[in-house]
């Protein structure tokens, strides 16, 4: 059996703990599917691998198990976000500045080439192509700045030259695109 490495002892990420309302809500749904649908459904599994008998060689029991403990671990890992996010709803005082949840348009001013890319927390990352952590060197260039500013972006490839297009907000529940 693996022995738990102490959570005190693991290096601290630096990470800001800022949400959007949509990525908040995303988080609360995934909790609220793994604790109220899946779990009590590979729970079922487990029990009824279980009353088989002889559980050495019970392929069944042994893969709902493993499930089973990915789940909690999920489930805690959720709540552990849930508890500690800030959730930061759009203000009408971030008009025209880049600020979080703003949806960027910019250039690269050494290749030409454009992108649109909305700055949120980390969380929010998975399955979204054009969300970038506001923890990055591009959105850390880009914070507080506006329309037309020039930005230098230094990473560990380089130096890379940005000019600010156009900044939007999802305002309320939609989008405004």
């Amino acid at each position: 059996m693996r022995r738990k490495i102490p959570e005190s002892t693991l290096p601290k990420l630096n990470r800001s703990q800022m949400i959007t309302a949509e990525g908040f809500q995303k988080l609360r749904e995934e909790h609220d599917h793994l604790w109220k649908v899946e779990r009590p459904d590979v729970t079922a599994k487990v029990s009824w691998a279980a009353s088989l008998g002889d559980r050495s060689e019970n392929a069944d029991y042994h893969y709902n198990k493993k499930r089973l403990r990915e789940i909690d671990s999920r489930i805690r890992y959720l709540r552990k976000c849930i508890d500690n996010f800030k959730v930061i709803h759009y203000h009408p005082h971030q008009e025209g500045k880049v600020m979080f949840g703003a949806w960027v348009e910019v250039e690269n001013m050494d290749r030409g080439l454009k992108k649109r890319l909305r700055i949120v927390g980390y969380e929010e990352l998975i399955g979204n192509k054009d969300y970038i952590s506001m923890d990055s060197p591009l959105a850390q260039a880009l914070l507080n700045k506006i329309a037309g500013d020039k930005v230098i972006v230094k990473t560990p490839a380089g130096e890379f030259n940005w000019r600010i297009l156009k900044i939007e907000y999802e305002k309320g529940g939609g989008s405004d695109f």
